[in-house]
């Protein structure tokens, strides 16, 4: 992310309202923006070296070009450590990552082998992301990555196979009903152990706390930037509360990510099953169906990952005692929530 640059000059923290959900949901888009993967990293380091410039007091304002190298370098980097999230598993690859196992889990008369060989592929995709967009300000050993991985795809696989094994047995239900029932089995599955997901891989967190800092206000910002100070605070230390938080805002916006996805395509296609067209050209089933998941995840993406803030502000009094009376303007202290 782009506060990771050197520079003693605070970039802006977006060109959208982030306090409203909609300027979120703008900002979001553009993280979230699939063609920021097209940039190499020749492109990646004039994005960083422009920032920089700005940060360095070389450019006065931001224009559309800076903006444009923000967006790169925000989608691109790590926000604690600075380096580059590996493409599969960023945020503006996530639709096209999930694309593939999303409709592998989505294909009706999968069985039980077939069920839980999708779960164990979503999970592992799902522990590669939710791991690399992380808090890293409290790191997983190997072996915590592992039992996070393995708890989250038994929890998962369980739940999918027993709801395989029970819609079967509504023989009291219309064959119609029972095959909608068949295919938002997925779901259930994908919104528990997507929000497990995150806690067991984030559990670390919780336990040993994350870096809280104060909020600087922008006068004090354009003071340290006059004294050639930095002007990110430093860390006030980690506090447990405040990464219970993020790990359960994370989590719930993986469900509202989830749950549109896992609903709208199968209903949608169900009733584009019953038209003529369809019924004369099954061969289009699937492509119909990929284009359904791909518009709608597309669609929900920004605005699940937009119900909270990246960069979340709470009052220093709502965390443990220690960081009573240490908050920055109006008393409120910001975290990495993660994403």
């Amino acid at each position: 992310m782009s506060s990771s640059l050197p520079g003693s000059r605070a970039l802006p923290e977006s060109q959208y309202d982030l306090a409203t959900y909609w300027g979120r949901v703008r900002h979001t888009a553009g993280i979230t923006d699939p063609r920021t993967l097209l940039v190499g990293r020749a492109g990646l380091e004039q994005a960083k070296n422009s920032l920089i410039a700005y940060k360095t007091g070389q450019i006065q304002s931001m224009t559309p070009e800076l903006w444009k190298a923000k967006k790169i370098v925000d989608s691109t980097l790590h926000p604690d450590t600075g380096e580059p999230v590996f493409l599969p598993f960023r945020m503006s690859c996530f639709v096209l990552s999930n694309l593939v196992v999303t409709v592998g889990m989505l294909t009706p008369g999968l069985g039980n082998r077939g069920t839980v060989a999708w779960q164990i592929a979503n999970q592992s995709l799902n522990v590669a992301i939710n791991y690399s967009n992380s808090n890293k300000s409290s790191p997983l050993s190997w072996s915590k990555i592992a039992q996070s991985y393995f708890l989250a795809v038994g929890a998962s696989c369980s739940v999918a196979v027993g709801l395989n094994s029970l819609v079967p047995r509504l023989k009291s239900l219309a064959p119609s009903t029972r095959m909608i029932l068949g295919r938002l089995v997925p779901f259930a599955a994908v919104a528990s152990a997507g929000a497990l997901n995150v806690f067991l891989m984030r559990g670390e967190e919780m336990r040993t706390g994350i870096d809280v800092y104060p909020v600087l206000s922008e006068v004090q910002k354009a003071k340290a930037a006059a004294a050639g100070e930095k002007s990110e605070p430093e860390s006030l230390g980690k506090s447990k509360k405040a990464a219970t938080l993020a790990v359960a805002e994370t989590a719930l916006s993986r469900v509202l990510n989830s749950s549109p996805i896992m609903v709208i395509p199968p209903l949608i296609l169900f009733r584009l099953q019953g038209t003529n067209w369809l019924k004369k050209n099954p061969r289009y089933t699937m492509p119909v169906n990929l284009g359904l998941i791909l518009v709608t995840s597309y669609a929900v993406l920004p605005l699940a990952l937009a119900a909270f803030p990246q960069m979340q502000k709470v009052r220093a009094e709502s965390l443990e005692e220690e960081f009573h009376g240490k908050g920055g303007e109006d008393g409120m202290v910001v975290f990495n929530r993660g994403i």
